[in-house]
């Protein structure tokens, strides 16, 4: 027995194995003490973060129509229409329904002082749509709601909208590829790089409904190809890793192929100031993804420039409470990148490089290395 064991009783003579574990798990708390603080610089406090902020347009039309008031709503959707602004008609157009789903005195006030507004037909076809989507009778309620869909169409013969509508109801309806593609057409004719429309589209193709991530992928790739500079199309390939990620099942997509889409998404959130409400769903869906990718820095940059706005989507397809599961994630991101992040120590040698002065080694995605990335 060496002098060393005899100050040790025989149940604290750890192995050399066990001391290691011991020691990686310290360095590991201390490091997330010493890091997390850090990195909360940048987001906002949970009780600032709140779930599906109007943007200035919206917000006011939404107050109102809680008052009872409709004529906020319906200038602001003639507005868009007037001016042609589609994307912003389809966010306006989808979020007016919704808030007529649960309060609706204020849209029956609408369409009776205005039966023929072409607004108001709009909110009508997709009010009628989301109703028919909730209910066990899906199919058949969607078909009765056909001829709302079309009274919407005519409204203005420029506006793609109701051929987003005409779309998602088309995927309920079990509709076929050829009349799919018949609609489709009409929507592109309108409005070739309309990202509603393209989003009913993909969720078509997916392999939750009548494609396969192999159709899905393809055809969001081939989109944000073509797609506009700084349009949220380029976001459509990370729509479709979200839809691989979560649906399972089919052929298997290879790693690249979700670490590009991410990297196109990521590029897109650059292009938009931080804590831009417009795409603040696109970031939030490409942090889901990154989480999913174990990308743990990147999902924390997100992270800062979502700031305040967690979006229902996509939290609420994994969670009852959305806005929640955006805050526990948004600590969890915190703690483990603090723990993979080096311990930095007091004062060096001089001449000797610290920890931080170091560059990080970058991966062929131009991220800082990982175990694995080569």
């Amino acid at each position: 027995m060496s002098p060393c064991t005899l100050w040790y009783p025989p149940d604290l003579r750890l192995s050399m194995g066990t001391t290691m574990a011991l020691l990686r798990a310290l360095l590991r708390t201390v490091r997330m003490a010493r890091n997390t603080s850090s990195l909360a610089a940048g987001l906002p406090d949970d009780d600032e973060v709140l779930l599906d902020v109007p943007d200035e347009r919206l917000g006011p039309a939404l107050v109102a129509a809680g008052r009872g008031e409709y004529g906020t709503a319906g200038k602001l959707l003639a507005t868009t229409r007037e001016a042609a602004e589609w994307e912003n008609r389809d966010r306006y157009t989808t979020r007016l329904a919704a808030f007529a789903l649960s309060r609706g005195e204020w849209f029956d006030d609408w369409r009776s002082a205005a039966p023929r507004d072409p607004d108001a037909a709009l909110v009508k076809a997709e009010l009628a749509v989301c109703r028919s989507w909730r209910s066990p009778a899906r199919a058949e309620l969607l078909r009765q709601v056909a001829p709302l869909i079309s009274a919407a169409a005519e409204g203005d013969p420029r506006d793609p909208v109701p051929w987003r509508v005409a779309l998602d109801h088309a995927r309920g309806t079990n509709a076929s590829h050829t009349e799919f593609e018949q609609l489709w057409a009409q929507a592109v004719r309108r409005s070739p790089h309309h990202y509603g429309c393209h989003v009913a589209a993909l969720q078509y193709l997916s392999a939750a409904w009548y494609g396969s991530h192999r159709e899905c992928f393809d055809f969001a790739e081939r989109a944000a190809h073509d797609a506009l500079p700084g349009s949220l199309v380029q976001a459509l390939p990370v729509r479709a890793a979200f839809a691989y990620l979560t649906e399972g099942g089919g052929a298997a997509v290879s790693r690249h192929r979700l670490d590009s889409a991410a990297d196109l998404a990521i590029a897109l959130s650059a292009q938009y100031a931080d804590a831009d409400p417009w795409p603040a769903e696109v970031r939030n869906l490409l942090t889901y993804v990154l989480v999913r990718l174990e990308r743990w820095e990147d999902a924390l940059e997100q992270l800062r420039r979502i700031g305040p706005h967690a979006t229902s989507f996509p939290w609420d397809r994994i969670s009852d409470d959305p806005l929640g599961q955006f805050l526990e994630l948004r600590d969890g991101i915190r703690l483990q990148v603090a723990s993979d992040r080096p311990l930095r120590t007091g004062r060096t040698a001089p001449g000797t490089a610290r920890n931080r002065d170091l560059p990080y080694p970058q991966s062929e995605r131009g991220r800082r290395a990982r175990p694995g990335d080569h």
